[in-house]
Formats: C-alpha cells, structure tokens, sequence
C-alpha cells in the first residue's frame, strides 16, 4: 500500500525483525537491502527492496502490509537461522546469561582472527568504562592491528581516553585509580584542548593527542561515530549531537557489519543492536549469523538487549579489563598458532593502498 504522507505508514505495514525476511513480489522471492527490525519494506520507485525506518518513507512509498510471517500473505521470515549448531560456530541462544557461564575466550578469539582475514567489518561499540578499568591499550592494540572496522561509542569515551592521553588521568583518576589533586576538572582541560584545534584528528596532527584510543582511530585510518547524551561534558568537536543524524551516522557502518563487539555500555548497546541484522551476506550469496558478543559486569545489560530483540547476542559477564586483555592474549595465541604477525594483513593493506 502507499504511504499516506511523509513519514507515516499505512495501517497494518510489516514492522521487520532481524531476521531474514523475504517479499514475493511478481511471483519472486526477494531479500530487502538494509535489514533491521522495527522498520518497514519499501519498494522504490526503481523496483528496489528496502527497509526502511518509519521516518525515511515518503508518501507515495509502496508499503508491504500484513502480519503472517510464515509466507501466506507474501511475507517470508526464516527464523531457523538462530537455531542453526553446526560444529566449530559460536552456539548462540542455547543458554540463560549467566555469571558462572564459562567463557570460551579460544572460539572468540578464532572468530575475531577469521574476521579479519576474510577481510570483514566488525563494529565494537564501547562505554567508558573500558577507559577507566586500563583496557584502553588493548582497545587501541586490536584498532592498529586490524580487527576493528569502525568505532561507536559516546562523548565520555574519546573525552577519558584523551584524558589520558594529555594528563595520564580519567576523570582525575591515575592508572593506579588514585584520585589526583585537582583532577575533576582535567577531562574539561582536555575537552578544551581539543576543541581549540578544532577536531580530534587536527589534536592528533599537532601532536596533542599522543596515544590511545582515538589516536590509533585516526592514524589507522579506522572511523568512528562519537554521539551524544543529554549529560554530555563539551562535546568533543566530533560528537554528533542531533540523534537522528547520530542513528544514520551509526546505521552506516551497522549495515556493512560482519561482526559485533559490545562492550560495557548499555544505552549504545542496545541502540546498536537495534540496528543490526541478525545475519549477514557472504560474498558468494550464503548467509551466516552476524557473531554479537555483548560485554557487561551485570547480567542485566545482556538480558536486556536480547529481551529488546537482539536474539544473536551471546553475553559475556565479566569486566571490560579482564575481558579485553584476555581476549587479545588468545588473539596473540590464534595469530602465532596460523603463523600470521599481528600486523601482518595491516601492513599488507597499506602497502597495496599506496601502489
């Protein structure tokens, strides 16, 4: 049906889920591009499949209306994807989240590595709390080494890893967690320092921002999306401000994602795996489930975000230290096992770019 204007939907449209919906449309079976849930299936004026948030749908739009999912009213969703255990795949929805849940760091590690050589996207998406626990080196170690294809998190992240960086404190704390003389105001120093070069990246050229997270991002050349929050100190420069802006800034890079790392951070979390597809496209036309590792100390904000609808999602309850400097110790051990250098296929990319 026709959306009846700008950014409203027809009665009794399709709201999509993650998982891989199909549409018969002249008597074909077809997979829309962009997959989401919470979105609708539009058909563009050039015969092209889409999903589509409800404020991108133009009046006119050809709306895909009806409830079923099982294909009688010409909608299509394969649920059997997120039941699919075949040897050696991350086995995803087979247990409650559990503290006491062991934690297979040898098969994450395996995944991370696979992605990387097969030339994936995958997204980490962090809070700030992986600044302030000393995960910040390992964090910048997977970005110069290749294992991050973008960077989402908040304002508090690239302000406490600049921090660091400027004054060696977080939020006026030391690496040791000691509270420093005059240290609540160093994150607004370094707030300043930045915005008066005008941008991260300009802080980086002159030499203010030395090392660290966002550092590594700009000088590997790996992007990343800094959005707002009602709370926000500054903002940086570089933090989006308008939430809309911010989701598509985001939806850029959850599109082209092969793989997920959430860590610590419970709104971002949840608002990524909003956006995320529970699968993804190989390049020969199969498809696969898009690995979602969720990090938190709390069971709650892993429950959380598959209760929102983020089935994929396997939890990991632990700190963001622990979990970071463990898992690049079996990255290192999963690299020297295939005889691959950690910066092997990063330098192998950068010499071809420059031919």
């Amino acid at each position: 049906m026709p959306a009846p204007a700008d950014g409203v939907l027809p009665d009794g449209f399709f709201s999509t889920t993650n998982l891989p919906t199909y549409v018969r449309i002249k008597g074909e079976w077809r997979l829309p591009r962009e997959p989401r849930m919470d979105s609708a299936l539009v058909l563009d004026g050039e015969g092209v499949l889409w999903i589509k948030e409800g404020r991108r749908v133009r009046k006119g739009d050809l709306v895909a209306v009806g409830e079923a999912e099982d294909g009688s009213e010409g909608i299509l969703v394969q649920t059997t994807l997120a039941d699919v255990d075949d040897a050696g795949e991350f086995k995803f929805m087979t247990s409650e989240v559990s503290r006491e849940k062991p934690i297979d760091y040898a098969l994450m590690a395996r995944i991370v590595v696979d992605e990387r050589e097969r030339g994936g996207y995958p997204i980490w998406v962090t809070g700030p709390a992986l600044v302030h626990s000393r995960a910040r080196n390992d964090m910048s170690w997977f970005i110069a080494n290749g294992f991050v294809g973008a960077l989402l998190a908040g304002n508090a992240v690239a302000v406490h890893d600049i921090e660091a960086s400027i004054f060696g404190t977080t939020l006026g704390m030391t690496h040791t967690g000691e509270a420093t003389s005059g240290g609540h105001g160093l994150h607004m120093r370094a707030i300043n320092r930045v915005r008066a070069a005008g941008s991260i990246a300009n802080a980086v050229k002159q030499g203010i921002v030395k090392d660290g997270i966002m550092y590594s991002c700009v000088v590997h050349d790996v992007p990343f999306v800094l959005t707002g929050s009602i709370r926000d100190d500054g903002p940086l420069p570089d933090v989006i401000t308008d939430m809309l802006v911010a989701q598509d800034a985001m939806k850029r890079h959850t599109t082209k994602a092969t793989m997920a790392i959430l860590i610590a951070t419970a709104l971002h979390a949840i608002a990524t795996g909003n956006m995320l597809p529970a699968f993804t496209m190989e390049q020969d036309g199969s498809m696969r489930e898009l690995p979602t590792i969720c990090v938190d100390s709390s069971e709650f904000v892993v429950s959380k975000l598959k209760d929102r609808g983020t089935h994929q999602a396997f939890g990991v309850v632990t700190n963001a230290q622990d979990f970071m400097h463990i898992l690049r110790l079996y990255v290192e051990r999963e690299l020297d096992a295939r005889g691959i250098r950690a910066g092997e296929r990063l330098a192998a990319r950068a010499a071809a770019g420059a031919r």
